[in-house]
């Protein structure tokens, strides 16, 4: 063997310069995360679990549906946190008659003054955004869910033979109203399974309702500051990325969501009973990347399993169809995730640390 190949096969140490660097970038991302979580505070009162859920899946690279009744101020938070952020917002109201091209964008046909000829140009649809919100997402029809889909997935569009890129970064913020479904179209599984988390959004305390009703009935308006660039966002993610995860870590999560799954032999017997089906690949995926996200903000530079724990009502939520006999007994699916918690042991993933540490 040569010793250009025994060098590039050697392990090289990781350099102390390397080191800081990763040091200085988690040190920069929990700062950033301090800065927003102020800035958000002067606009959003509690919410405090809606507003975590929310910038882990920004800095995951991840796109969110809220679900929760008119009033709760989710519409204010998407575009509180696109005005911290210096990105670009656009909302989209949903609607029965909404068309794919309404929110994509079509060929328009227009005349060349100097040549005189006519000439197909492509206007730009509210899509091409950095942060769109996406109100009642429900409520418009299929082929249109569909062109979201597209863009939520690929982070682009098409428009006849031509494919559009849309701007990075990109997320998609959905509302959705869990009371009113007259004249919805609930989303397909394909479409729900895009949504790194699926985020449950909930009354106020009263403390905090009587914070609310002092602050939003006067004249002051809170001045916002910009925390972050749309570089330093695309920047903050790779950060998120290389976080380091422990093999017992990615143990757990895959035996978490191939516990949800009533077909697989080991499935446990609540599952069996009150789940039709249960969580894919992507489930997985995004409780790893959510645990790395959480993490980091934390001042952490390593996921463990109760990082994994702390998102997994967000990301298998909608995720896990329940069928008649959950419903006939009033199950919800956040108590089966409540229950799998308990069930999917931690402490053989534990032990398989401590092993492999001596």
């Amino acid at each position: 063997m040569s010793q250009a190949a025994e060098v590039a096969s050697t392990p090289q140490p990781v350099s102390a310069e390397s080191r800081e660097r990763e040091a200085q970038a988690i040190r920069g991302l929990t700062v950033a995360y301090a800065r927003l979580r102020e800035e958000i505070g002067k606009v959003i009162i509690g919410q405090d679990d809606v507003v975590d859920q929310l910038l882990i899946a920004l800095f995951s690279r991840g796109h969110c549906l809220l679900v929760g009744v008119p009033g709760l101020a989710k519409t204010l938070l998407v575009s509180t946190v696109s005005r911290i952020l210096q990105l670009s917002f656009r909302r989209i109201q949903f609607t029965p008659d909404l068309m794919p091209s309404d929110i994509t964008g079509t060929d328009v046909l227009q005349d060349d003054p100097e040549t005189g000829r006519r000439t197909f140009q492509f206007m730009q649809g509210p899509l091409f955004t950095h942060v769109l919100l996406a109100d009642e997402i429900n409520r418009t029809p299929p082929k249109t869910q569909a062109a979201l889909l597209e863009a939520m997935q690929e982070r682009h569009v098409t428009i006849g033979s031509h494919t559009y890129r849309l701007p990075n970064p990109f997320f998609v913020l959905a509302t959705q109203n869990p009371i009113e479904q007259e004249g919805t179209y609930p989303l397909p599984e394909a479409q729900l399974d895009r949504f790194m988390f699926n985020v449950t959004v909930g009354y106020p305390s009263a403390a905090e309702e009587l914070r609310i009703l002092k602050a939003t009935t006067g004249g002051d308006e809170p001045e916002l500051q910009h925390a972050l660039t749309g570089e330093q966002i695309l920047a903050l993610q790779e950060v998120v990325r290389r976080v380091p995860v422990a093999e017992h870590v990615f143990v757990y999560a895959r035996d978490l969501v191939r516990a949800t799954r009533p077909l697989e032999p080991d499935a446990p017997k609540f599952i069996r009973d009150y789940v039709s089906w249960g969580a894919g690949p992507r489930a997985g995926q995004y409780l790893i990347i959510g645990a790395k996200a959480r993490a980091i903000l934390e001042g952490r530079f390593h996921a463990t399993t109760d990082d994994v724990k702390s998102v997994a009502h967000p990301v298998l939520r909608h995720r896990l169809v329940t069928n008649f006999q959950a419903d006939s007994e009033g199950i919800k699916v956040d108590q089966v995730i409540d229950k799998l918690l308990t069930t999917v042991p931690v402490e053989l993933h534990e032990r398989a640390k401590r092993l492999a540490r001596g």
